[in-house]
């Protein structure tokens, strides 16, 4: 891991493409501006967390029904074209 320290108003690049700015710092506190490409998603640590979470849950019940059709049918093999 790499530490950093910035000032406000101090920035720092990531890539080419991303730019990390300190906004503000007090209390404890620090805001951060970050410009980054549109197809680069960003989230607070805790939202991303939750966003694994769901989609590892969305997985395991998409396998579920997937292993509930009947081996053979006609509805498994649509399931399976998907």
């Amino acid at each position: 891991m790499l530490v950093l320290s910035r000032k406000p108003g101090e920035s720092l690049r990531i890539g080419g493409d991303i730019k990390v700015t300190v906004v503000s710092a007090s209390n404890g506190q620090v805001r951060v501006a970050i410009e980054a490409p549109d197809d680069v998603a960003i989230h607070r640590e805790e939202v991303y967390e939750r966003i694994v979470r769901a989609n590892i849950e969305a997985a395991r019940a998409s396998s579920e029904v997937a292993k509930s059709v009947p081996s053979g049918s006609k509805a498994r093999e649509r399931v399976g074209q998907r």
